[in-house]
């Protein structure tokens, strides 16, 4: 876990602990800010046409907690250097409905809030080294091809 001037972010091994949501919208929350936003990423059951029975996250801890820090503090500098940010993103195997990223904002208004949440969850799909392995219910599994690390374009 990293903590820095009103931003927390985390990789939480889902084998020790679940992602905690109220730890998130406690974070974030201030008297001077009335725009919030959260975005919650759980495990869906069908992708591309497949039945998927859960989901493995491999991640480097260390170079993501790197990336994770630059990403929100250049959001911060962006958009509202006030803003509190809460990121977390589970790591290990996870099931259907388990919650796998929350991306929780807290601004002064609700369009920093929303473009903050936004451009925080599409940097850490497009950049932070997180490996996505789907698994199904035939009893197959493939890495996803997500574009982490692999393309530094992004909406």
């Amino acid at each position: 876990m990293s903590d820095c001037c009103g931003a927390r972010h985390r990789i939480v091994d889902h084998a020790r602990q679940p992602i905690d949501l109220r730890a998130a919208l406690d974070f974030v929350k201030h008297d001077d800010f009335g725009g919030y936003d959260v975005f919650i990423g759980r495990v869906r059951q069908h992708n591309q046409g497949r039945q998927v029975t859960g989901i493995s996250y491999d991640i480097f801890d260390a170079l993501a907690s790197y990336h994770l820090g630059d990403i929100i503090a250049a959001i911060r500098e962006q958009i509202e250097p006030r803003m509190k940010v809460y990121l977390a993103h589970a790591k290990g195997r996870l099931q259907v409905g388990d919650i796998a990223v929350v991306v929780a904002v807290g601004t002064p208004h609700r369009d920093e809030a929303f473009r903050a949440c936004r451009q925080l969850i599409e940097r850490v799909k497009h950049e932070v080294p997180i490996w996505k392995q789907e698994h199904y219910v035939d009893g197959d599994s493939a890495w996803s091809d997500g574009c982490s690390l692999c393309d530094t374009q992004h909406p």
